[in-house]
């Protein structure tokens, strides 16, 4: 049964890198790559599905709205996908009540986490969205999508609906203090809140370097 798992672990890895080589909005291979390694590690400690948390992992990202056009076509194909792997209809469904909870969408995420491998999931994927990894893959977000780096004239926003989160009226700066700051008092499991610490504290001090290279003060 464990080799058997291997083998789908990696048709699956596959599949997955080969669907994200064209990305370059930050949430490319490298990024599921990361998300599996944390999650794998978080998972080994609290005794949960490792299974179930590697291909959640893996998926994470594959049918999000904010990446495909048509998310539940994209769904549909990954269903096909994995019953050609050999997955049953209850392990699929498992998998994808977790890429669902995982989401921030500015905070309105109706589907919170319901289980542990659902928390582990997204404590991975809120960890690579904080600390150097974070920084960096905002501006790349933010370049794909037009964005300015800094416009001293805009705001942080509050109480965003997920149309506001999602409409582009912000810039890559606005970001750390709309979603990023927030994550470290977000995290589920007492390793992601170790991580999270330090690199919450690492965006915080490049915040502060950031403001007074702007401004022409160092």
């Amino acid at each position: 049964m464990e080799e058997k798992s291997e083998v789908v672990l990696q048709s699956v890895a596959d599949w997955v890198k080969q669907k994200c080589q064209h990305d370059f909005t930050g949430h490319d291979w490298w990024h599921i790559s990361r998300v599996v390694r944390l999650a794998q590690a978080i998972a080994q400690m609290e005794k949960a599905d490792e299974l179930l948390v590697t291909l959640a992992a893996l998926l994470h990202d594959i049918f999000d709205e904010k990446l495909v056009a048509n998310p539940q076509k994209e769904q549909a194909t990954v269903r096909a996908f994995l019953y050609r792997q050999g997955l049953s209809e209850q392990v699929c469904q498992k998998i994808f009540n977790i890429i669902e909870e995982v989401s921030f969408k500015g905070g309105h995420n109706p589907k919170q986490p319901s289980s542990l491998e659902s928390k582990i999931v997204q404590d991975a994927d809120r960890l690579d969205a904080l600390g150097a990894i974070g920084i960096a893959r905002t501006m790349c977000y933010s370049g794909s999508k037009g964005r300015l780096i800094h416009d001293p004239d805009k705001q942080p926003r509050e109480n965003l609906s997920l149309a506001e989160y999602r409409n582009g009226e912000d810039t890559a700066i606005m970001h750390f203090y709309e979603k990023l700051l927030k994550l470290k008092d977000l995290m589920h499991t007492d390793y992601a809140k170790k991580l999270a610490e330090q690199r919450h504290q690492f965006m915080c001090d490049y915040l502060a370097e950031f403001y007074l290279e702007w401004e022409g003060k160092r």
